[in-house]
């Protein structure tokens, strides 16, 4: 985690004239024009348009001798019956921006077109309103699963895209492809070369990138391929800390994710100028300031919008001033990322403490700012949990949204979850017992059915609270329960973990790592889920907790008081609601006391407990929901015009 950055807060900051300022050690950057960059990309031939075609219909279309001017050419089977209209779809100015495939008269009818609002009926007859509009959605991000994840934001770069695919929106996903010279570079085996190189313009030289792209589930899947994204470790570090050159290789990124839907012809056309970015966290962050610099002044990507979308605010992408003229930006753009130190902060009495701040700059030039939940939408506008960018995120409120993440119902599903040794659903539970049973087993524990376990899966650091949960355990372990931790980070909790494990062996578990089966697996045999986090812009455990019948136990802070109800037992005539407990402040004593409470209800109240297990299980956290909501945020933003200087 980045230190605590402040920022000086200035008119100029918030909104900035950019006429005026120079970024220090800045010299003049030669343009590198984006138009030659897209002739002469599209090859003669058969363009097959069916792989990013997400409504699911198929066709080739030659290209070649046919008139201009034909608006329109027929795609049948040959044998006399109806087929698809390839039509054109062009903007306000007359520019052609891409093309529809709709059915001919007499066609299908459950195919709907780019206007108006129909309803399909799924497979299983229930009827799904499809949005009035749908757009082409660029997703920016540094990891997308299955190919690449660290956390959270893998999980929603590699969900979210879908379930807009499966809502009839064109989408892109636009992410590096690392290759780290181990087994996750099978993770990269479905892409293919694109046999497309271009050439962007930053840190000092024209520097050359290839596109890799694989169709999967709807989504274009595009992978910006560079030697500095094959290295060993994650995508951000390795066993010595986080790489040196990350603003470059984040860079080359963002200027890539701006060219892609002008030179691609995915599925025979490019995805063009009348995209709706999504730029994730700071490594995406230079993508809103590209287009409204580089881009917009030239006539292109006019129509476009561009979306901040905050998973992680303590982390900023944060380097100094001079690294400004690296970035491929024009110098008066300056203003938009300039970040200036507190005194305090200073690391000498002549530091003068000016710096860039890419993720400062997504805000300021972003037409929409979004978060992932409603809770953290609020925390970031404050001092505690602003990091410095509180109030710009202020001024910014009127476009200020939170969304709560989704999360994967087919890959976290009691009834069908592989990892688990026992299915299981709301509608009969005795399946939860037997991965209790099974979890014991494994973890070589005392087999206990009736004994409350209580689990912990995440990072071993301050942010998740593990300090409290350390000086809460002497007192914890004299109470007649287990307790199972999953993760890794600071050292000096992955040692705490294995010297408790030895101190109360017939109750403490300590698996130091993090794997995925046994992820499930705890999710499944443990009674009470423990997040004791300071801050959590989501949170998925809690929410894969309660799909599982685990009760989750949660600090009240951002995603996780969104999402978990607090169990009152008088509410709805005495049959109780809520889904957990939400304990506040965060301390030692707290969060004890809300666990015993929950241990209480365990064993005293087992029909209270079961309805707070069933709630929770029937909750509806699907990316489905989440996609709507996204789909509200396009059309507030089309509203507007996009930011212009």
């Amino acid at each position: 985690m980045e230190p605590l950055r402040i920022n000086r807060i200035l008119s100029t900051q918030l909104f900035p004239k950019l006429g005026n300022a120079n970024p220090p050690g800045s010299a003049p950057i030669r343009q590198v024009g984006f138009a030659r960059t897209l002739r002469g990309r599209r090859k003669a031939g058969a363009l097959t348009l069916a792989r990013s075609d997400s409504r699911g219909v198929s066709g080739d279309v030659q290209e070649g001798s046919s008139s201009s001017s034909s608006s329109s050419s027929a795609l049948g089977n040959g044998k006399g019956e109806k087929g698809l209209v390839l039509g054109e779809e062009r903007d306000a100015s007359g520019s052609l921006v891409g093309f529809n495939l709709t059915p001919q008269s007499g066609s299908h009818k459950g195919v709907a077109t780019d206007r108006g609002q129909e309803e399909n009926v799924d497979i299983e007859g229930m009827n799904k309103v499809l949005p009035k509009l749908r757009h082409s959605i660029v997703f920016v991000t540094a990891e997308a699963a299955p190919y690449s994840k660290t956390g959270g934001l893998g999980d929603v770069c590699g969900s979210l895209p879908i379930a807009l695919a499966g809502r009839g929106h064109r989408v892109m996903v636009v992410s590096p492809r690392y290759l780290h010279g181990g087994p996750a570079d099978e993770n990269f085996a479905g892409a293919v070369d694109l046999d497309c190189r271009i050439k962007v313009f930053c840190f000092g030289g024209e520097q050359e990138i290839a596109f890799f792209h694989e169709y999967r589930e709807g989504v274009d899947w595009v992978f910006v391929d560079h030697p500095s994204f094959h290295r060993l470790g994650n995508p951000y570090g390795d066993g010595h800390g986080a790489f040196g050159d990350n603003q470059f290789r984040f860079t080359l990124l963002c200027h890539a994710a701006c060219e892609a839907p002008l030179v691609l012809p995915l599925g025979g056309y490019t995805y063009g100028e009348k995209c709706l970015f999504l730029a994730n966290d700071w490594h995406a962050g230079l993508v809103p300031v590209l287009l409204a610099a580089k881009y917009r002044p030239h006539g292109v990507y006019k129509d476009a919008r561009s979306f901040c979308v905050i998973h992680n605010l303590a982390h900023q992408g944060v380097e100094p001033a001079v690294t400004y003229k690296n970035l491929g930006l024009p110098n008066e753009w300056y203003g938009a990322l300039e970040w200036v130190f507190p005194t305090w902060a200073r690391t000498h009495a002549l530091d003068t403490g000016e710096a860039v701040n890419v993720l400062k700059g997504a805000i300021v030039t972003s037409d929409r700012v979004l978060t992932v939940s409603k809770g953290y939408s609020w925390e970031i506008t404050t001092v505690e949990g602003g990091y410095g960018l509180n109030q710009l995120l202020s001024s910014r409120k009127s476009v200020l949204n939170g969304i709560t993440n989704g999360i994967n119902i087919s890959e976290w599903n009691p009834s069908s979850d592989e990892h688990i040794a026992c299915h299981y659903s709301a509608d009969d539970l005795s399946g939860k017992a037997e991965c209790k049973i099974a979890l014991q087993k494994e973890l070589g524990l005392p087999v206990r059915p009736d004994c409350p376990l209580i689990g912990f899966i995440g990072r071993l650091d301050y942010q998740k609270g593990i300090d409290i949960i350390r000086w809460a355990t002497a007192e914890l372990m004299q109470d007649d329960i287990q307790f199972v931790m999953l993760g890794s980070g600071d050292p000096l909790y992955e040692n705490w973990m294995r010297e408790a494990e030895s101190t109360y062996r017939d109750k403490f578990r300590g698996w130091v790592g993090f794997n995925v089966p046994i992820s499930h697996r705890i999710t499944a045999g443990a009674d009470i889920l423990l997040m004791p986090s300071r801050f959590e812009p989501c949170g998925l455990n809690q929410l894969y907790a309660m799909r599982y019948g685990t009760v989750p136990v949660v600090h009240g802070t951002g995603g996780l008081r969104d999402t978990v109800r607090t169990f009152d037992p008088y509410a709805n005539e005495g049959s109780g609601e809520g889904t957990g407990w939400i304990f506040t402040p965060l301390s030692k004593d707290s969060m004890i006391s809300a666990i015993r409470v929950a241990v209480w209800t365990y064993r005293d109240h087992k029909a209270s407990w079961e309805g707070i297990m069933k709630r929770g299980m029937q909750t509806d956290y699907s990316w489905e929901n989440a996609a709507i909501q996204y789909e509200q945020v396009f059309e507030w933003a089309t509203i507007d015009p996009p930011y212009i200087s």
